[in-house]
């Protein structure tokens, strides 16, 4: 099994924890209230504006979901499923499991054909264009 493939049932298996079913994913509230003190709680009010992507309406939940991404990774959880190995094996793999986490592979399949497209998929999972459009290309890619 390849290491994306392993990022996607990684993040399959929190977003079931979270019991998240529909988009667009809370990563705010996953980052603010982890379940059963998965890592530390992040206090999203405090998170200074440089941190922040801004290219986008929609990029600040980016920022937001590799941040999320780094906080599971190095979290006991994380660890033990060994997604701090995989990520830091290549810097993409920190941004492909953030659009993993945001726009999940489940979700993204059991969209209409009609909305299995970039501008679609960014008023439905609330992220910037060019992230849905590589979450796509990953997905036609495993």
């Amino acid at each position: 099994m390849g290491d994306l493939e392993r990022l996607e049932q990684i993040a399959e298996e929190l977003i079931k924890t979270f019991e998240i079913y529909a988009p667009p994913v809370p990563i705010e509230t996953m980052l603010r209230d982890p379940k059963n003190n998965m890592w530390e709680t992040v206090d999203v009010n405090q998170i200074s504006g440089t941190f922040l992507s801004i290219r986008d309406q929609y990029s600040p939940r980016m920022s937001l979901a590799r941040l999320l991404a780094r906080h599971v990774a190095t979290s006991p959880w994380g660890k033990a499923r060994g997604l701090l190995d995989i990520l830091r094996k290549d810097e993409e793999n920190i941004k492909a499991f953030a659009r993993m986490l945001i726009m999940p592979r489940e979700m993204v399949n059991s969209l209409p054909g009609s909305a299995r497209n970039p501008l679609a998929m960014t008023h439905e999972f609330e992220v910037p264009e060019e992230d849905a459009s590589l979450r796509l290309a990953e997905l036609d890619s495993i």
